[in-house]
């Protein structure tokens, strides 16, 4: 397949020396001097946020590193290329057990290629991130149940080398499979928006399942651009705070829970392109973490320490402690929607909602740090930027509450619920697409594997725990309970009307 970028020159783009994008890289530990462009990224300076396509790049991300890295693309074109199966399919043939360890040997006999020149850019490096990380998955994923996870040094090295220039851990990320996964073909447009074309540059199992699954994510990004507009001007509203300011923030907040609906609408379209089962039975697994549980061909369910060889040839290298695997949790657009209605600061709190707190204060709390510990999965400078947004001198819930307090503006505190509703129903679908996509292919995997079991006279009291046992989500998360919980969280956040009993 011919990627868009063959038509462009093959050698770099000339600019002056004394050009800002000329400049070195910021250090990733103490960023540019003082009074420096942080060069990084074009929109650095912007908390790599567009105002044309949000978290995600202007322009399709980088689909080929430099030919310095070369191996590193041809093992992954090879694995694809492979379609090679999960290691602990139940149905999985002598043959295919052999096309993957072929392939893995492949893995162990790279070169410990250096990443030097990588970190003169940002794109290079995230491109970098992207194929190693699918190169580890489909390594892990593709062994043997009960074998140790060991991953080699040629893999060791470099990736937990551009992880640590990236400062992310050395597992696939939203951003590897969303953010930084598409392309448009044979198209002109440059500017992707929620309509474009967009394809997936890499896949696990060439399924158009798998695509459509992580591109309804894509075109809920693109789609929340304009939420992130309206965050924007209402803050500026917001430091005004006059009765114009005031009627102007009502538009924004209605038109705002208008943009949530879309996003609504848009995560609903995914039943229309990915098959329940298809996801949970061949493409789920691929992006399991080590942090999940997977299942052995003999029905056992089996948690393996993932061990990275070869890093005391680096001593700059630390043990990685976050391995969990993508998830919807590593959106910045959902955690900036958060953030700015205050639904992790404000939910139940009598002072401010007139509601008694939470009797479940410590899931609360747990829920709040498993978020936030997703943020340590997202790109750097949209980590900043929720900080940023979070660190708001006039939040939007405190600015609301001054406006109305002497029952003027009646309709900026309704605008303001209704924004927080559209958010709390989009969380009730997200609920019904997990219980579509997860919760009932498990039930029915479950249900088969106890068949299979009885058929040949085994089960008994350890299939019975593993019914019981909740469910986990690829973050790490027991996947319902928690989501039901930051779906009443953010329900706790509305606002209670005047005259309304409390």
């Amino acid at each position: 397949m011919e990627h868009p970028s063959d038509s462009m020159p093959n050698g770099p783009i000339n600019i002056g020396s004394t050009h800002f994008l000329a400049l070195p890289r910021p250090d990733i530990l103490t960023g540019p001097p003082p009074g420096t462009v942080d060069t990084t990224t074009l929109a650095a300076h912007d908390f790599d946020v567009d105002t044309r396509t949000g978290f995600m790049p202007p322009q399709a991300p980088l689909r080929r590193l430099p030919v310095d890295w070369e191996p590193w693309e041809e093992v992954l074109d090879d694995a694809v290329g492979r379609k090679l199966q999960l290691g602990d399919g139940l149905d999985l043939d002598e043959g295919e057990k052999i096309k993957s360890e072929v392939w893995r040997k492949t893995v162990r006999k790279l070169p410990i290629l250096p990443i030097t020149e990588l970190k003169k850019s940002e794109v290079l490096l995230r491109r970098a991130h992207h194929v190693l990380g699918w190169i580890m998955h489909f390594y892990i994923h593709s062994l043997p149940p009960r074998t140790p996870i060991r991953i080699p040094p040629p893999l060791t090295l470099p990736l937990l080398q551009v992880s640590a220039q990236l400062q992310l851990p050395p597992v696939l990320t939203y951003s590897d499979d969303v953010l930084y996964n598409w392309y448009i073909p044979n198209s002109d447009e440059i500017i992707p928006t929620h309509t474009s074309p967009l394809r997936c540059q890499t896949l696990f199992t060439s399924t158009k399942d798998e695509a459509e699954f992580y591109l309804v994510s894509a075109r809920i990004e693109l789609r929340g651009v304009d939420a992130l507009e309206l965050m924007r001007i209402t803050m500026d509203e917001a430091f005004v705070g006059d009765d114009i300011a005031a009627r102007r923030i009502t538009t924004y907040l209605r038109d705002l829970a208008g943009v949530i609906r879309d996003l609504a609408g848009i995560l609903s379209s995914v039943k229309g392109g990915c098959d329940p089962d298809v996801f949970y039975r061949d493409v789920r697994p691929w992006f399991r973490g080590e942090d999940s549980i997977s299942s052995s061909s003999s029905g056992e369910e089996e948690k393996r320490k993932w061990v990275f060889e070869g890093m005391e040839m680096d001593e700059s290298l630390t043990e990685p402690t976050e391995l969990s695997g993508p998830s919807a949790g590593q959106s910045s657009l959902i955690h900036a929607l958060d953030a700015f209605l205050g639904v992790d600061r404000y939910s139940h709190s009598k002072e401010l909602t007139g509601s008694f707190p939470s009797t479940t204060s410590t899931q609360t709390s747990s829920k709040s740090a498993f978020l936030q510990r997703m943020q340590l999965y997202m790109p750097r400078h949209h980590r900043a930027f929720l900080t940023h947004l979070s660190n708001n001198p006039r939040p939007l819930r405190e600015v609301v509450l001054s406006l109305t307090r002497s029952g003027e503006h009646p309709g900026l505190m309704e605008a303001y619920n209704e924004s927080v509703r559209a958010l709390k129903e989009f969380r009730d679908l997200h609920m019904v697409i997990v219980a579509l996509y997860i919760v009932g292919p498990a039930k029915r995997a479950r249900e088969r594997e106890r068949e299979r079991a009885a058929a040949v006279g085994e089960g008994g009291e350890e299939g019975e725990g593993t019914r019981r046992r909740p469910l986990k989500g690829t973050g790490g998360t027991d996947l319902v309970k928690f989501l039901k919980g930051v779906r009443d969280q953010t329900q706790g956040t509305l606002l209670p009307l005047p005259g309304a009993p409390s």
